[in-house]
């Protein structure tokens, strides 16, 4: 197809498309994609949809759904898409294939030449096929957040900040440490060190499965970092079998604290903080 003969038939869709503006919108609106908003509301996304429909013609990019023409389509459709997910249906997603047939039959009613009705008819059906294309790959982003926010709130859950103490801190670790989770939990404890102006921060890894270079390196990171915000940082948790592989494995804390206990890392916490537990005297 000449350049011309593309040019005539994308200006006979621009055309179609406003002059049937009001149809299309219309019965768009009274489909299943749009007819759960008020009709006002309807009304408008119907619109926004179609100039998005319309801007993608008039720059002859029907097959890409990461055009710029497709920005006001993919605005409109992640409003629908989220919209549906929020819904008791049994499917979240919009079929925006009913979407087609409309502006095909009018189309096809209009009096063109048969070579520029074959064009246009062959673009209008592929923009609004396209329509699916786009709305997967923003389902797709979607989930990709929702999963990546979902990692950033387990972690922040599995390492909590506990206040033991008015000065002293302690973050108990369970299961294996990744570099994400000591990550998390280094950047959760510094932060509350300097909230509450802690003195001492315990890390507390009775519930750690194994201990291996990785892990001592990332507790000793958090404990330097801890030093740095001006806490002292203690290593309690420190079981027999660990201390073992700790041994064998040439692993050296270096001048970090270790207790075997966190009631024992607490103990030496409040002496650091110039304070001791006394058994309470019997009145007699």
């Amino acid at each position: 197809m000449t350049d011309d003969t593309t040019a005539a038939v994308r200006a006979r869709l621009v055309e179609f498309l406003e002059t049937h503006r009001a149809e299309i919108e219309r019965e768009w609106s009274a489909t299943a994609v749009f007819s759960t908003r008020n009709p006002d509301e309807a009304a408008e996304e119907a619109a926004a949809l179609l100039n998005g429909v319309r801007q993608v013609i008039e720059t002859g990019s029907e097959e890409d759904p990461s055009a710029e023409g497709f920005g006001t389509v993919r605005t409109v459709l992640g409003t629908l898409a989220s919209r549906a997910a929020g819904g008791r249906s049994g499917s979240s997603r919009p079929d925006v294939t009913v979407l087609k047939e409309p502006v095909l039959r009018l189309w096809e009613r209009r009096d063109e030449p048969a070579d520029i009705a074959y064009r246009g008819g062959l673009a209008l059906a592929t923009v609004l096929n396209t329509l699916r294309i786009a709305l997967l790959e923003i389902e797709l982003s979607a989930g990709a957040d929702t999963i990546l926010a979902q990692q950033e709130q387990l972690a922040e859950l599995s390492t909590p900040v506990i206040k033991l103490w008015d000065g002293i801190l302690a973050i108990p670790l369970i299961g294996t440490l990744d570099s994400m989770r000591s990550q998390a939990a280094t950047e959760s404890l510094l932060e509350e060190i300097v909230r509450q102006h802690a003195r001492v921060a315990i890390l507390d890894i009775t519930g750690v499965t194994a201990v291996d270079t990785l892990v001592a390196q990332h507790l000793l990171k958090t404990a330097m970092a801890a030093r740095l915000m001006g806490a002292e940082c203690v290593i309690s948790g420190i079981r027999p079998q660990i201390a073992q592989t700790m041994v064998q494995l040439g692993i050296d804390l270096g001048e970090v604290a270790t207790r075997a206990s966190l009631a024992d890392a607490f103990i030496h916490a409040l002496h650091t903080l110039g304070m001791a537990i006394t058994p309470a005297r019997e009145v007699g």
